[in-house]
């Protein structure tokens, strides 16, 4: 069965959250229920954009390949493939790491 490609609606992007640290600074191991889940992540697809009351669609800022922070609560959690990806709306994105 072939994989699914996943293509966000809208201002929706799906991100690849970053690998969350296995130790700490001091070099304790961390269990996986004591992980922090990272708030940074890889954009692997974006949307077409918002749309507009006019009919247009607006662009987004963010485009596919981007390295970006979210908020905490950002997003649906969703499982594909035994990886985990989180779908958020652009307006949940703080920002773009260069």
């Amino acid at each position: 069965m072939p994989v699914p490609a996943i293509r966000p609606l809208g201002d929706k992007v799906l991100i690849q959250r970053s690998v969350a640290a296995d130790r700490t600074s001091g070099g304790i191991v961390l269990p996986d229920s004591a992980k922090e889940k990272p708030k940074r992540g890889k954009v692997i697809s974006v949307g077409d954009g918002r749309l507009l009351d006019s009919g247009k669609r607006k662009p987004l800022q963010i485009k596919q390949g981007d390295q970006v922070l979210f908020s905490s609560y950002a997003g649906t959690e969703i499982k594909l493939n035994g990886e985990e990806l989180l779908i958020v709306e652009e307006s949940e994105i703080l920002a773009i790491l260069d």
